[in-house]
């Protein structure tokens, strides 16, 4: 089963030019003979990285983070929207799954006004299989998102296998593993800002308990994206790179070794066929929702509640 990880920068706060990238990103895959391609964290299009890196951002009525956030919110996508029927119109035409974070817009009824971190997966016939909110955006991200809900977590049957997703730190709570464990999955997307040191940890030991190929999927973002409205105050140190986002994109197997080993700091395709029946011989060992979820002792619940 060949898949594939577009790591890839967007056009940074133009959801438009970033949708006619990504798009051309998805052929360059379909052309590999990638059944599966996977974009990362909030891709679409791009992420708040300034949150972190540009002082002052997080101040009380801070007129410039204002002015970001507006055009943040603008060029952020609606669940169903125009963006999510030209990818759906991609996948149908070209025959392969697409997994893609997004900035993602509520614009009508209860949560109006919220944007979420979103991930969705699109399967081969078009369909929008699954679309999960992240959980609780993680520490300056709560400047910007809301908290998701529990009805994206599960894995969904494509052609390349039964996928699920998480979106970065969501790798560190225990029942959220557990919910996509439970679902049966045979790819899992992680999908980060970067895959540094502590995120590639994760993303194997998740690929170890859960018995299943990791897709490691970072972002790629050059220095020159940060908003000209909050860039004054960032200085560059010699050796620094021209990348704020690094990728560091790579796929693991059930084993916990790698099958791609990371990839920083450049904008690539990267395409790895796996065998999937590698999930069978591992799971002889060591499986988590089988005889060692000992529902004898334990129970677990998962509550599909509303974000809005």
């Amino acid at each position: 089963m060949r898949v594939a990880i577009a790591q890839s920068a967007p056009v940074y706060l133009d959801k438009r030019a970033s949708l006619r990238k990504v798009l051309n990103l998805i052929q360059q895959a379909a052309k590999s003979g990638a059944r599966l391609v996977a974009f990362g964290e909030t891709w679409l299009p791009g992420y708040p990285a300034w949150l972190d890196v540009c002082p002052g951002a997080g101040l009380w009525e801070n007129p410039c983070t204002k002015d970001v956030f507006a055009k943040l919110r603008d060029n952020s996508i609606t669940v169903p929207g125009e963006e999510v029927n030209a990818l759906s119109e991609a996948a149908r035409d070209l025959n392969i799954a697409i997994v893609i974070g997004a900035n993602e817009r509520v614009d009508a009824g209860p949560g109006i006004g919220t944007l979420y971190n979103s991930l969705l997966t699109i399967s081969e016939d078009g369909r929008l299989g699954n679309h999960h909110r992240k959980l609780v955006p993680t520490y300056t991200e709560r400047l910007v998102w809301g908290n998701g809900d529990g009805r994206g977590l599960e894995a969904v049957p494509t052609s390349a296998g039964r996928v699920g997703g998480l979106i970065c730190w969501e790798h560190w709570m225990p029942l959220a593993r557990m919910a996509m464990h439970n679902s049966g999955e045979h790819i899992h997307v992680a999908v980060w800002p970067t895959v540094h040191e502590l995120h590639q940890l994760a993303s194997r030991h998740y690929a170890f308990e859960g018995r299943c190929f990791v897709l490691a999927v970072g972002l790629m973002m050059p220095t020159g994206d940060l908003p000209h409205e909050l860039r004054n105050d960032v200085t560059s140190r010699p050796g620094d790179s021209r990348w704020i986002e690094h990728g560091g994109g790579a796929i693991i197997g059930p084993d916990s070794q790698y099958v791609i080993e990371p990839v920083f700091d450049r904008e690539e395709l990267l395409v790895s066929d796996l065998d999937l029946t590698q999930i069978d011989r591992e799971s002889m060992t060591f499986d988590v929702s089988g005889h060692y979820a000992r529902p004898d002792l334990f129970r677990f619940e998962k509550k599909d509640t509303d974000a809005n």
